[in-house]
């Protein structure tokens, strides 16, 4: 038999019809063994399942309520009634909010080695510390895998990361997937998926495996993961769960598509310079810079092992600006009451906030005007902080703690080992599901701000109208529908789509866009590459398509966007010619025929044809036409 590496195992186990696994880029379909939500994904997922008409979901699943903690007003607590309500209907574990951020308690409470997932958020990936296959997806996709217990999606390409050496002191967790960073960037990872191994790999708690899988998303990759081994079984052990694990590892002469080496050995600590996780840099070239704001925390660094390295750094002393602490679960808080670490670290003066994802996605915490903020979350782009001119940079929680007693950004003088302290088991909080006839006698509480969904025509034969925006490189999903303040309005379509829809880069989209769309034509939008980076919202394309955008244009699309932008009915597309991005204006008039998805397709610009070449699937065509893929599921279930 064929030696298979890791993935290839995996994915051959829960391969829809039993085949042998195709080539890189051909469609596979693969059984899903849980599926699961976060608050600001979440509501929409469950009114999309809804509308399937689902009464009891086929995989374990969960809501989680990390995202929208603020609860300012009654939004936000609405959408918690109503997720709660139809979990229960529904089938589904809820997670109330103060538990924790849902890819530390995914990890903590459901995860398994050798297990399949999908999760309505990037970072869902970081189950791949676990040995587990996880991909992050938008709502629609995950609804989906409720309701059937199915997922689709290309074949990704392998590529092993051979690990050698073990982490020096001052260096973490962190510095290797910035040190990935460097050498991937943030699209090089689109269509992969990244296998951890090498000797190196046993040197590395499960802990620090989930934060390099973690931000494999930021790299544009499909997943990644490290193979399920003693030190697995050990984390698995001390969470009362050893039943669950079970050792996975790549065969002898499994091959790959590709091998990076690191030498963990030679690791230095790294830091990723506003504004993108890949302009990655050596901390030492920036000590001295003066800082503002020191932020630790969210699903990339809030384990315990993270906060009491942090904590320890602190201890008997006193920092020297803004430091603001995200645990990732109620047992992490827990275990650092425990410790004695809570009481340190009030005593050198942290903020220790609630178990979520906080100032990561821009609910509080944001820093002044013109500063500077050290962070060690996995995203820092423009304005996501809530501060349009404020610099954000990632760094490991070592360096976060260094900085923050010196107010500049400053190197770890040593490693100090921490206090360990036994795994606290916090599972009271959620709501299990209960039997289906008791389930089917629930009602589901809806608030004001919980809007039903809009219906969506078929497409026409022909796409005519105005390129309502033309856009650069490296877009991502907070540029296109921003989080932070906007975040309670991700149940109402409508509201978010007028308010916040490319609000960070032109004021006047959504009115123009409207008056457009009343006016009988269809919007373009032009874009650079990676569009679409970032966040799994589906919201980014579902508000442009309610504003009447129809088509997207770029030379390259971030991997989970173009599924939205499917699922909504928004036709993307590609340059055939990437220089031929110069030749589209914005405000142009243009056209599209579209009544034949599978033969040549062109847009005419002032009488002039441009090539495209489709970024969707031949599979995709029917979805498309159908106007997305609700009202296709309607026609078809």
């Amino acid at each position: 038999m064929k030696p298979l590496n890791l993935t290839e195992q995996i994915l051959s186990e829960h391969l829809v019809g039993g085949a042998a696994l195709p080539e890189a880029g051909t469609p596979i379909t693969i059984k899903i063994d849980e599926a699961f939500t976060q608050d600001a994904t979440g509501t929409m997922a469950m009114l999309q399942l809804e509308a399937m008409g689902v009464e009891r979901v086929k995989t374990l699943a969960v809501n989680f309520v990390d995202h929208s903690m603020m609860q300012s007003g009654f939004r936000n607590p609405d959408d918690h009634e109503y997720l709660r309500s139809v979990s229960k209907r529904l089938g589904i574990i809820f997670s109330p909010p103060g538990a924790g951020i849902c890819h530390f308690l995914n990890i903590e409470n459901f995860v398994k080695p050798g297990m399949t997932g999908v999760g309505a958020d990037s970072h869902t990936v970081n189950a791949g510390g676990m040995g587990a296959i996880y991909f992050g997806a938008g709502g629609y996709d995950v609804a989906f895998a409720m309701a059937t217990g199915e997922y689709t999606l290309p074949m990704p390409e392998i590529v092993k990361v051979h690990l050698t050496g073990s982490l020096q002191p001052g260096v973490q967790a962190m510095d290797v997937i910035l040190k990935m960073l460097s050498i991937v960037g943030v699209k090089g990872g689109k269509g992969k998926i990244f296998e951890y191994g090498g000797p190196g790999t046993a040197s590395l708690s499960l802990s620090e495996r989930a934060t390099i899988t973690n931000m494999g998303a930021e790299m544009g990759a499909s997943t990644s993961i490290f193979p399920s081994d003693e030190r697995t079984r050990e984390y698995l052990a001390s969470r009362e769960r050893e039943q669950d694990y079970r050792p996975l590892a790549a065969d002898e002469g499994a091959r790959y598509s590709d091998t990076i080496e690191i030498d963990l050995d030679q690791l230095e600590p790294l830091i990723a310079l506003y504004p993108s996780p890949g302009n990655v840099e050596r901390v030492a070239d920036h000590v001295g810079t003066k800082i503002q704001q020191v932020c630790v925390g969210s699903c990339t660094n809030s384990s315990y092992e993270n906060i009491a390295s942090f904590g320890e750094q602190l201890k008997g002393k006193r920092v020297a600006v803004d430091t603001l602490l995200y645990p990732g679960s109620r047992a992490v808080a827990i275990m650092m009451a425990n410790s004695g670490y809570l009481g340190s670290l009030f005593t050198s003066g942290v903020r220790v906030l609630e178990n979520g994802c906080g100032a990561c996605i821009g609910q509080g915490g944001s820093p002044p005007s013109k500063s500077v903020s050290l962070r060690t979350f996995n995203r820092n782009f423009p304005k996501r902080s809530g501060t349009p001119d404020a610099q954000v940079h990632l760094v490991s929680p070592a360096v976060a703690a260094a900085s923050a007693l010196t107010g500049e950004i400053s190197l770890p003088k040593e490693s100090l080992p921490f206090k360990q302290e036994p795994q606290v088991v916090d599972t009271q909080s959620f709501q299990m599901p209960i039997p289906a006839d008791e389930a089917a006698k629930v009602e589901v509480v809806r608030g004001p701000n919980i809007m039903p969904l809009p219906d969506f025509e078929p497409l026409p034969d022909v796409l005519e109208g105005e390129v309502l925006l033309k856009l650069g490189d490296n877009i991502s999903t907070d540029d296109i529908q921003p989080a932070g303040i906007y975040l309670p309005l991700r149940s109402n379509v409508k509201e978010y789509a007028m308010q916040a829809t490319f609000t960070m880069v032109d004021q006047t989209f959504a009115e123009r866009a409207v008056a457009h769309r009343d006016g009988g034509g269809h919007g373009f939008l032009i874009g650079g590459e990676n569009y679409g980076q970032g966040s799994s919202r589906e919201h980014a394309a579902l508000c442009p398509r309610w504003l009447g955008v129809r088509c997207v244009i770029v030379k390259q699309f971030a991997r989970i966007h173009v599924a939205n932008l499917v699922n909504f009915g928004i036709v993307p597309l590609t340059f055939a010619n990437a220089d031929d991005y110069d030749r589209v204006t914005q405000g142009a008039h243009v056209s599209l025929k579209t009544g034949d998805l599978d033969g040549e397709l062109a847009l005419s610009v002032d009488g002039q044809e441009i090539s495209l070449v489709p970024a969707f699937g031949k599979k995709d065509i029917p979805t498309l036409k159908a106007g997305g893929a609700l009202a296709l599921f309607k026609t078809t279930h």
